[in-house]
């Protein structure tokens, strides 16, 4: 008897989705964690590529720099440059779509060990309620502040200047 999968849907839950590989320095003060990388953002291999997602918006004045204006590449060098770690709760997880609600089977990226080697991490920001679900359990041991932050995502409609207050906060860490 074949294992192979029915439907198309039924080989969408099949396949496993995986997260892409932290963008880190080792003097990082700040990390930003979201859940899984989405659809579109697996299809580019690029953190936040949704056009709808507000995640490079809602960054910018955190950073001081305009990074919805720039290049990808750039992007995260600007993050890096201002201490800012990025990558996601979940390494891998079956899940149709993109919604986080979707997601099942869930294997989590090491992140306490991640937070071991950030001697100058100050906080970890979650990018959503899945995202510290989650996230938040795996970083129990360690003494860094907890940030609860509104999903960036398209699918949480609270809008962006419902969600740019608890985002700028983040900025008191980098200082």
């Amino acid at each position: 008897m074949s294992n192979a999968p029915s439907s198309p849907e039924q080989a969408m839950i099949a396949a496993r989705k995986a997260s892409f590989p932290a963008v880190v320095r080792p003097d990082a003060r700040l990390l930003i964690l979201g859940s899984l990388p989405g659809e579109r953002s697996l299809a580019e291999q690029r953190y936040y590529a949704h056009p709808q997602n507000q995640f490079w918006r809602l960054m910018s004045p955190v950073i001081g720099r305009d990074l919805a204006a720039l290049p990808y590449e750039a992007r995260l060098a600007a993050l890096r440059a201002a201490r800012v770690a990025l990558w996601d709760v979940v390494a891998s997880a079956r899940r149709p779509g993109s919604t986080d609600a979707a997601i099942r089977d869930a294997a989590a990226n090491d992140l306490s060990a991640l937070v071991s080697r950030l001697p100058d991490l100050r906080a970890v920001g979650f990018n959503g309620g899945t995202a510290l679900k989650l996230g938040r359990p795996l970083l129990a041991a360690h003494e860094v502040a907890i940030v609860a932050l509104p999903s960036s995502s398209p699918l949480h409609t609270i809008g962006l200047a419902a969600k740019q207050p608890a985002w700028s906060g983040l900025a008191a860490y980098l200082d």
